[in-house]
């Protein structure tokens, strides 16, 4: 699997940001991306239980990610989101995400909340808006840092979360 890139404030995989959630994106050979992160309690809703925002963000996050697979810079313009359990918090997660049709003006994509033991925790499907070639590079002027950075065993998180490396397995 293949690393992507982290920024340094992003809140869902900025390397340096406080109170992130510090994600390490792979990509594999069927055009999916994936990350995989045991949430902390300072994430949750109510008791150990993972917050929808928190949830949503990291499908957002992930479904998006699978599209700069190939370099097409979008933002978010619809997340329709299905809860279909609580997502404990101090169990590890997957979250995997894939684009299910591009246009040259946006994008759509799919992406789940995998539990430990396979089962669907959430899942969601998105639709994307392509930014212009000026907004892109605007976007990349921005980007102080978008790097791969090499795994750890672990990435720490704010409070305890953790964001594993998912790549290899």
């Amino acid at each position: 699997m293949k690393k992507q890139p982290s920024s340094r404030m992003c809140y869902a995989c900025g390397i340096e940001n406080p109170v992130g959630l510090h994600l390490q994106f792979y990509e594999d050979d069927d055009g999916r991306v994936t990350a995989r992160f045991t949430p902390a309690d300072v994430y949750q809703g109510q008791p150990g239980v993972l917050h929808g925002g928190v949830i949503c963000t990291l499908l957002d996050e992930t479904i998006g990610r699978a599209l700069l697979r190939d370099d097409y810079w979008a933002v978010t313009g619809r997340l329709e989101v299905r809860f279909r359990e609580p997502v404990p918090t101090g169990a590890p997660i997957e979250i995997i995400g894939e684009v299910t049709r591009v246009t040259s003006h946006g994008a759509r994509g799919h992406g789940e909340i995998r539990l430990a033991d396979g089962r669907i925790a959430a899942e969601a499907d998105a639709l994307f808006v392509r930014l212009s070639d000026a907004q892109t590079r605007e976007m990349r002027e921005k980007l102080d840092f978008w790097e791969v950075v090499e795994d750890e065993a672990e990435m720490p998180c704010s409070e305890g979360g953790r964001a594993e490396p998912s790549g290899g397995e």
